[in-house]
């Protein structure tokens, strides 16, 4: 198992819309997560700075970085782009976290 987490960034005003999209998850885009070998993943709003917390736990042998060149995870993106902080190909700026600290 693979555990990782990251930061993004929603836009102001942004956060009961970015709740809403997902509540209604694309089930095709919660299929391809878990086909990636995503089995755990949440994310976490602090409300007023606009900060989210990511944290994905992944499957020994995932093919979670094969998950930007799928269709379905290019069209997520676009969907979200006009609520949170995207690069040039509207992916969100993810800032990596290194972990400091665990009690198992």
């Amino acid at each position: 198992m693979e555990e990782i987490a990251f930061l993004m960034r929603l836009r102001p005003g942004a956060t009961a819309e970015y709740e809403r999209r997902h509540a209604a998850i694309w089930p095709e885009l919660a299929e391809a997560l878990q086909a990636a070998g995503i089995y755990d993943y949440s994310i976490y709003l602090e409300p007023s700075s606009g900060w989210l917390f990511g944290v994905q736990k992944r499957r020994l042998g995932h093919s979670a970085e094969q998950l930007p060149t799928l269709p379905i995870m290019r069209r997520w993106w676009e969907y979200m782009a006009d609520l949170m902080e995207t690069n040039p190909d509207a992916s969100p700026v993810m800032q990596p976290l290194q972990r400091v600290f665990n009690l198992a």
